[in-house]
């Protein structure tokens, strides 16, 4: 594998994550270095169906779209690294820890998810991830994550 970083624009997210509208939370990933770490986008927009109820007139990302964020971005590291682009890749969260909110995400935000893998390889089902979510270099949010990729076989 080459030194290179990569990067996965919209169409290719959707090439390998199978989340669309209104679930599909991650805009485009850069520095994508193998399946060791990663920086996703999320570009918080009034437009986004949460904020309708969360809350109204103090529209506040929740929380756990944050981490929802931090997962997909985690995903489509792994899955540009071991090019599973059309592939229906699917991934199933089984654990967060060390989960902490630190600032509120609001429409006009940039979100910026900071990944690393902890623990897993290429053809491993079971990967540990930590993921910082930061607003203008304020951190937002904080979550270490295990995930199953279910990789369809070959």
């Amino acid at each position: 594998m080459s030194s290179e970083l990569l990067s996965a624009d919209i169409q290719l997210i959707q090439r390998i994550l199978p989340h669309r509208y209104p679930f599909l939370l991650v805009d485009k990933v850069l520095d994508i270095n193998g399946t060791t770490s990663a920086r996703g986008i999320k570009n918080v927009t009034m437009n986004e169906p949460h904020f309708q109820g969360h809350f109204p007139g103090n529209p506040i990302m929740p929380g756990v779209t944050i981490i929802e964020a931090m997962a997909q971005t985690a995903a489509v590291m792994v899955g540009t690294a071991l090019e599973m682009a059309d592939k229906e890749m699917l991934v199933y969260f089984m654990a967060i820890d060390g989960c902490k909110f630190r600032r509120k995400v609001i429409p006009g935000d940039v979100l910026e998810l900071k990944l690393t893998t902890v623990r897993g390889k290429p053809g491993g089902k079971v990967w540990k991830f930590s993921g910082i979510a930061e607003v203008d270099g304020e951190m937002a949010a904080e979550a270490q994550f295990t995930a199953m990729m279910d990789l369809p076989k070959e």
